[in-house]
């Protein structure tokens, strides 16, 4: 008696698998890049987020602190200061929420169990509605603006409530043509590469 053969089954990959990977893959990368390029990237990277009108504009600029093979966005700390900006950056909370606090340059900032550094909770809250452009975090953008995070969904909740300028920072060798986006990614405003920048809108 003949068996009846097996029916093939297509395996789908949802979207959020397929970040996953991605993830993997592009932490993969930056690990393999040697330091020194990653500083000359900086060298470039941070000059043209200053030079952005956008940056120029804003009085209120919401950052957040490198770590690891991110860029060290702490140098842009003294040069937006300098030009009389208010900066401020994130404190974790409980149920993956994000505050943002005003930084002070006189109180050191503290470490989350993340290993993020945050203001103390004694600095001032910055309302929502007065921060006039984000640099968003990421491990990677597309062409697009969308980028792909650390998969924690904490920026991806706070993006929900704002409606001013975003810009995001890019390696050069891990932009993408097209990333993986869900019905809650935002896309960014503006991509900053060491060689290029790109206007999503």
């Amino acid at each position: 008696m003949l068996k009846k053969p097996k029916k093939s089954v297509t395996v789908s990959t949802t979207t959020a698998e397929e970040k996953a990977r991605l993830r993997a893959q592009i932490r993969n990368q930056l690990a393999g890049l040697p330091a020194e390029q990653r500083t000359a990237e900086d060298d470039t990277l941070f000059p043209a987020f200053l030079s952005l009108p956008e940056t120029a504009q804003a009085q209120t600029i919401f950052l957040f602190c490198g770590m690891g093979n991110e860029p060290d966005t702490a140098r842009l700390f003294a040069p937006l200061l300098a030009r009389d900006k208010r900066i401020c950056l994130p404190r974790m909370l409980p149920g993956r929420q994000m505050a943002v606090h005003q930084y002070q340059p006189d109180r050191p900032l503290v470490k989350h169990p993340f290993g993020i550094l945050e203001p103390d909770e004694g600095c001032p809250l910055v309302e929502i509605e007065r921060i006039d452009l984000v640099l968003v975090p990421a491990l990677c953008y597309d062409r697009l603006g969308f980028r792909l995070g650390m998969g924690g969904g904490y920026y991806d909740r706070w993006l929900t409530n704002y409606h001013g300028f975003t810009v995001g920072l890019c390696r050069q060798s891990l932009l993408q043509d097209q990333l993986p986006a869900e019905p809650h990614d935002h896309p960014v405003d503006v991509v900053v590469t060491p060689f290029e920048v790109i206007h999503t809108k």
